[in-house]
């Protein structure tokens, strides 16, 4: 039975494990979650899983927290004590699916630990995936994508080698139609209805910028050893091809399946075997057809942008990503208009991005500076 720390459980990605994990208690046991501000939720899923502890990375909410969990459930706080536990012998995956750049310490700790590793934060492999996957193959540990787009890469690419390309899918967002006139309009609100999936707000409104996917650009970059001239995009509104695989002959494999989440989680969690975790059915028939398109570059410049990222290496995409957390940040709060957060990722790439090879503490003072320039802008 593999034994699971979910980082980010409260989080919507986080939500979605636990409610895989409590339909698969027979197969997996979560043993820890861990979360930062909200201690009720926290407490509750520790019940629901019968996990040896909970734990925040907020030390300023550990008596709370303590106060919540069961009786069998320890409560503990802070990264430093967050990264032993999952250190601990009693643990053989983390999911981390903690949003921003806040995973990363935890991620490298549990690598370093021979861990494996269920990945759904984008901003671990965006900010130093020379870094992180270099160390993967130092331990000779499985990282397996939770990105429903990855996870549909990763599972075409099972026993098949001779591969020309590989192929994201993205919905468009609610904007996809939308005029330049009609982008610059764009409020918070409107911005966060997304057509199909359910996600946080700073994902969705990535996904309405493109940057979610030119996040990902860069993170398949990493994962499958792709450079930008064989990772595609294409407009795919109904979700239900979540990526493809181009190989050598022409032939293409796509993964299909409703947009849930819940699948990608599950496979993480019981790779490589599959097994019937009561999530719904495809059903082709009910389905009024599947449409791709290009890209608008013009209007969603974002995906230029992770392009320029992959080519230069070094600390392009951490720069890329600490501009948009801050533009997406100063949107949210009314601050800057919606087009605006293309201007001020432009902006901050060309200052502060810079080629070949950066180590840990150059990637982190790209990240601190490109912040500070980005909310000046």
């Amino acid at each position: 039975m593999r034994r699971i720390v979910i980082l980010g459980s409260t989080g919507s990605v986080g939500e979605n494990a636990v409610r895989v994990a409590a339909a698969l208690h027979d197969r997996i046991r979560v043993v820890g979650v861990v979360g930062n501000r909200n201690t009720k939720r926290l407490a509750e899923q520790a019940a629901l899983l019968n996990c040896e502890f909970a734990a925040t990375g907020n030390p300023v909410m550990l008596d709370d927290l303590a106060s919540r969990v069961p009786d069998t459930c320890r409560a503990y706080a802070g990264t430093e004590k967050i990264a032993e536990l999952i250190q601990s012998d009693r643990v053989d995956m983390i999911l981390c699916a903690i949003v921003g750049t806040a995973g990363f310490p935890l991620v490298l700790a549990a690598i370093d630990a021979g861990k494996e590793i269920a990945l759904a934060s984008k901003e671990v492999l965006v900010m130093a995936g020379t870094i992180v996957m270099e160390a993967v193959r130092q331990k000779n540990i499985r990282l397996i994508p939770v990105d429903s787009e990855h996870s549909a890469i990763f599972q075409c690419l099972q026993g098949h080698g001779s591969v020309r390309s590989v192929i994201l899918t993205a919905s468009g967002g609610p904007f996809r139609r939308s005029t330049p006139e009609e982008l610059a309009r764009v409020t918070c609100a409107e911005a966060l209805k997304h057509p199909t999936w359910n996600m946080g707000p700073k994902v969705t409104i990535d996904s309405a910028t493109l940057m979610n996917k030119a996040l990902e650009m860069v993170e398949a970059h990493h994962l499958f050893q792709a450079d930008a001239d064989h990772i595609g995009v294409l407009v795919h509104p109904q979700s239900i091809v979540h990526s493809m695989v181009e190989f050598t002959d022409g032939a293409f494999l796509a993964h299909m399946s409703v947009p849930d989440m819940r699948f990608p989680i599950q496979y993480a969690f019981t790779w490589p075997e599959r097994c019937d975790g009561g999530l719904e059915r495809l059903d082709l028939t009910a389905l009024s057809g599947l449409t791709f398109e290009k890209p608008d570059t013009g209007r969603f410049p974002s995906l230029l942008y992770a392009a320029e990222a992959i080519r230069l290496g070094g600390t392009a995409g951490a720069v890329m990503n600490a501009a948009n957390e801050i533009a997406v940040e100063r949107f949210s709060k009314g601050g800057i208009g919606f087009t605006k957060i293309f201007d001020i990722v432009e902006r901050t790439m060309g200052k502060f991005a810079e080629a070949g090879p950066a180590g840990m503490d150059a990637i982190l003072e790209a990240d601190r500076n490109s912040r500070a320039y980005a909310r000046q802008l």
